[in-house]
């Protein structure tokens, strides 16, 4: 092996871990109400809402949202799969599992679980890599003695109940409710081509769009 396909190799091995520490930063600096820590993972013309970009308009928008609709939160993060578009641009799937104290309009408060996952853009400038942008997909959100069982399991206090994007960035979760049992031998697709598993898993469709609720 050259020294530049060692070198690119090294490169990858050193990107994969800072990108992971980005995620693990985020949910330490959410929960610490760090909002500083938390805005400097992404670009400094990070885009926020449709008509705004920057991280002071990202600073205000998150110190609005954390006050008015959490007391305290924590962001436990799983399974992550990343997979490079090219040396400097990166895209992956960060499982979280979170847990907030919320207050509602009675003056009390409910403690909600929530299982979701991010699909994230990573991008590297002037050699650090960023959250290009976060795409939040929910399964659900209820309070801790309330199981989300039956449809519409995204369940705020005070709001009506509505469904997550958690199963909407891969087909094969409609496919696989669409299409019974065979009593017949399945056939089997071939391995997804190395460095293209969410592609593949996302029926190599175009990256998801943000959606905001």
């Amino acid at each position: 092996m050259s020294d530049v396909q060692w070198m690119a190799r090294l490169d990858r091995l050193e990107s994969l871990d800072e990108i992971r520490q980005l995620a693990a930063k985020y949910a330490l600096a959410l929960d610490m109400r760090d909002i500083d820590a938390l805005v400097n993972l992404f670009p400094e013309d990070v885009r926020v809402g449709k008509s705004m970009s920057g991280r002071a308009h990202f600073k205000r928008w998150m110190d609005q949202t954390l006050r008015e609709q959490f007391t305290g939160t924590s962001h436990h993060i799983g399974n992550h799969i990343i997979e490079f578009e090219d040396p400097d641009h990166a895209v992956g799937v960060v499982y979280s599992k979170n847990e907030h104290e919320t207050p509602t309009q009675d003056g009390n408060s409910e403690w909600v679980i929530m299982q979701m996952i991010y699909w994230d853009h990573y991008q590297r400038i002037d050699g650090r890599w960023y959250f290009a942008r976060r795409l939040p997909c929910y399964w659900y959100a209820t309070d801790l003695n309330k199981p989300p069982i039956g449809d519409q399991k995204m369940r705020w206090p005070d709001r009506d109940h509505y469904d997550g994007a958690y199963h909407d960035l891969f087909p094969s979760w409609k496919a696989f409710w669409a299409e019974p049992i065979s009593e017949e031998l399945p056939a089997v697709a071939a391995p997804a081509p190395y460095e293209t598993f969410l592609k593949t898993m996302r029926r190599q469709q175009d990256n998801p769009k943000i959606r905001t609720r």
